[in-house]
């Protein structure tokens, strides 16, 4: 049995004022089997952006998701890529 993937484009950014800034930003692609639930899909991209461990704030907006790292003025956007 083959699970189907979905490829994500990660985003990690630092902010100021709460806002992305982009004045550093690292880009790249996960692939993620699309029968993962929303968390572990989370966990995934946390582990790819070095975040394993941190407590995160996630918003989910249904075509992306946005981790805020605690205590850390970064932001990491995770949206499923066009296929």
């Amino acid at each position: 049995m083959t699970q189907t993937v979905a490829t994500w484009n990660i985003e990690h950014t630092d902010t100021f004022g709460g806002e992305a800034n982009y004045s550093w930003v690292n880009r790249s692609e996960l692939d993620i089997p699309e029968s993962y639930s929303r968390s572990w899909i989370v966990r995934k991209v946390k582990e790819h952006v070095g975040l394993t461990g941190v407590r995160c704030n996630v918003e989910d907006y249904g075509d992306m998701l946005t981790i805020r790292p605690a205590g850390m003025c970064q932001v990491v956007f995770a949206t499923p890529a066009c296929k």
